[in-house]
């Protein structure tokens, strides 16, 4: 019974690719858009005018995310069937070679030689391309490169990320806009962080901080840009 409940616990790293992708997505539609607005509000555009520019920021930005996440995981998809062809070939023309390697990564974990070479031996016999994927390459299902998967979270949550500055574009009077959008984007920045850092088991204030400290760097340099030139940045 206990091995039964210990079988179906869930673990936090199951979520690290989708939750890696819809963070920095979202986090990059809410401080893109938003200094985007920012800097073209400081240089005295009118609100139609920045408005369209964040609509065309959402959309751009999330072609951006979605092709660059993809391109980026798919390159670590492509090094992980590498590297599996070559343990598969390595495991066909010299299976002795293996079980000793994987003998001596059990050795180095911890075990006596003799139980050492046991395990590799039954772990072998069960599935050998797993276990020398698991134990020698560090690659597992559920941290394995998933590129469609990357795309699309970076693409829908910084389309998600994006939208909030721009309704608050939408609604705040012309006169205070740059401190509307800017004070309204740091409360989601410090929500999103407080939000992906307990997800991930991880201090909530700490990731509130950390995400709203570079949303507001962001936001500054961009509005002290548009100001500077007093034209769209």
């Amino acid at each position: 019974m206990t091995s039964w409940l210990r079988h179906l616990e869930r673990h936090r790293t199951d979520r690290i690719g989708w939750l890696r992708a819809a963070v920095l997505g979202a986090n990059d539609g809410i401080v893109s858009t938003a200094s985007l607005i920012v800097g073209v509000a400081a240089a005295q555009s009118s609100t139609s005018s920045i408005l369209v520019t964040g609509v065309a920021g959402l959309f751009a930005g999330a072609m951006s995310m979605a092709a660059g996440e993809y391109v980026s995981v798919y390159s670590q998809a492509d090094t992980e069937h590498a590297d599996l062809a070559r343990e598969r070939a390595e495991l066909a023309s010299d299976p002795g070679g293996e079980l000793r390697e994987l003998t001596s990564i059990y050795e180095s974990r911890g075990l006596s030689p003799e139980l050492a070479h046991q395990v590799a031996e039954q772990l072998m016999a069960h599935d050998a391309l797993a276990a020398h994927a698991r134990d020698e390459l560090g690659l597992s299902a559920s941290l394995g490169a998933k590129p469609f998967q990357a795309a699309w979270a970076s693409a829908a949550s910084f389309s998600a990320g994006a939208l909030l500055p721009l309704a608050v574009t939408a609604l705040a009077p012309a006169s205070s806009l740059i401190y509307w959008v800017s004070g309204t984007s740091l409360v989601f920045l410090a929500d999103l962080g407080a939000l992906a850092a307990s997800v991930g088991g991880a201090s909530a204030l700490r990731g509130a901080a950390r995400i709203t400290f570079w949303g507001a760097l962001a936001m500054a340099i961009t509005a002290g840009a548009g100001k500077l030139f007093g034209a769209a940045v």
